[in-house]
Formats: C-alpha cells, structure tokens, sequence
C-alpha cells in the first residue's frame, strides 16, 4: 500500500504511521502541524511528511498522487472549540474532508478510511451503544461527522469509492497533549498528578466513559485499510468507567492520591457512555485488547 494519512503527525495519526510503516507500507503523511508534532514522526526510508491543509483543495490533490489508500485523521478535534467557533470547525471537518473524499475519487484511491467519533450519538436513547443506535449529536463537532459519514456514503453510491469510517471513543495514550484546554480527561489529570496539584471533577464523578488505548486504534485503523467492508463501526473496548474509578486506577500507577475538587456539571455533557463492539468483531476479527491497567501503565 501507499498510504496517505492525512493528520498524520497527530495523536492518532502518528501511532496509526508507525503501524503502517511497521506493516510494510509506504506512507505519506500530510499535516498541518496546528496540533500535530513533526517530534511524533520518527524518520524512515519509507515515510514523506507534506505540510499542508486539508482545505487547500490544490495541495489536497497534488498529495494524493500514487496514492493508493487513504486513512483521513485530519480535523478540529475539540468539541468545545466547535461550539465557540463553528465556521472555522465546519470548514475543517466538513469542507476537508469533502476535499479529501473528491481528491480520492479523482486520483483513483482504492480505499478511504475516516475517523468518526462516538459524538455522533449525542446523549444516548439506550445503552450499550451499537451502530444501529439513534443519532443525535449536540455540537456542531458531532454534527461534521455524522455529516462526513452521509458524504463517505454517497461517494461509494455515486462514485464506487470504498469509504468505512471509524467511530472512536475515548482515545488516550501516549503523545496525547495534556497542555491543551481541550486536553483528554487522562492527559490532563495525568498531568496534574505528576505536579501533585488537585483535580476538578466536574459533577459527582459518576458519569461513564469506554477508554480505548491508542495503540490499538491504530491497529484498527491498519486493519479497516486492508479490508472492504463499508459503513460505519464503533471503535471502543466494550467496558465503561467511571471518573471516580479512573482517577483510583491512575493514582494506582502513579503512587499519587490525588485531592479532588468537585465542580458543578458542565452544560451539555454526557453522562453515561458504553458501547458493545460486536460489529467491530465481525468486520475487523479484532476488539482492542488493552487494559485500562495496562494502557495507564504505559502513558503513566
């Protein structure tokens, strides 16, 4: 395969590299580097980094030549900064990607695989999730992915190209940005207990979450480009936790037993999340498999 992984030098997308090169692949990364690092990108002889934006149409395009599959990370990843700023996160997650998608068709791409999110689902009618679940998103973040799916769709109907997007939850892992505002719950109190300063739980800790280690979605990732199947697939672990449980197990790896400060609950969160990965399962023979334990264990 060669490869273009668009946010490449990213979160995700730096992990999902080092796979694809691990795995025999030529990979061009294409980024950016608004939060992408060229220090995730180790070098290798089969590894080009182009810095470039998804919503320049002509660099989108030019990127994409002797490609022959895709796996699309790119895009305004923090729900809040999609509340403040919609515009700017439309014309990232929606416009990119339709960029992306068109460029893929033109150039003759094999395959296009995409990050969705489990924001699609907005607050949850019943749980577990399943793909079959009702969509609600409640930020225009989630709103751009469900709009990316119905546009990955309608490019296999009218143009036969092979689209799966991947619908995350919880990632975390190393190389996750703790710095950011908008930084994952355990980057961020990883963070803090380091420093020993105390955590603001938001609520009374009790709201849910399915926490997916990195290096297993990157696995995913590998897998749904080497496969054919279409639609869409949650991407997550099958068990939920806690706040509360999460900041035991971290300061279990830590040493540290954090104080905890508890704050009124933030308008518009989700309380409760979970999902069951049978279609992931079945499409992809692989449910991540580490360890909440284990994957602190290694960020920690």
């Amino acid at each position: 395969m060669n490869v273009l992984v668009t946010g490449g030098a990213g979160f995700i997308g730096s992990h999902s590299t080092e796979a694809l090169l691990a795995a025999g692949a030529r990979v061009t990364v294409f980024d950016n580097f608004s939060t992408g690092k060229r220090d995730n990108l180790a070098a290798h002889e089969r590894l080009a980094v182009i810095d470039g934006d998804i919503r320049d149409r002509a660099a989108v395009a030019d990127a994409m030549k002797g490609v022959t599959h895709v796996l699309h990370l790119a895009a305004q990843i923090f729900v809040r900064l999609s509340i403040e700023d919609p515009p700017d996160s439309c014309s990232q997650n929606v416009l990119g990607f339709v960029n992306v998608l068109d460029a893929a068709r033109t150039r003759g791409v094999k395959r296009v695989v995409f990050a969705s999110s489990a924001a699609v689902y907005g607050v949850p009618s019943r749980l577990p999730l399943d793909e079959e679940s009702p969509l609600a998103p409640i930020s225009p973040y989630g709103l751009e992915k469900r709009i990316d799916e119905q546009y990955g769709a309608l490019f296999g109907d009218l143009y036969g190209l092979s689209t799966f997007g991947l619908r995350y939850f919880n990632v975390y892992g190393p190389r996750q940005d703790p710095s950011s505002q908008y930084a994952g719950v355990i980057s961020k109190f990883a963070a803090l207990m380091r420093t020993r300063e105390p955590l603001t739980v938001f609520g009374d800790g009790g709201q849910s979450r399915d926490f997916v280690y990195v290096k297993d979605v990157a696995r995913c990732n590998v897998t749904a480009l080497n496969g054919g199947c279409g639609g869409v697939c949650n991407v997550g672990t099958g068990m939920s936790v806690t706040l509360l449980d999460l900041i035991d197990a971290l300061a279990a790896r830590t040493g540290v037993r954090p104080e905890v400060n508890f704050a009124p609950p933030v308008a518009g969160d989700i309380r409760q999340s979970a999902m069951v990965p049978d279609r992931l399962r079945s499409l992809l023979g692989y449910v991540p498999q580490t360890s909440l334990a284990e994957g602190l264990a290694t960020f920690v």
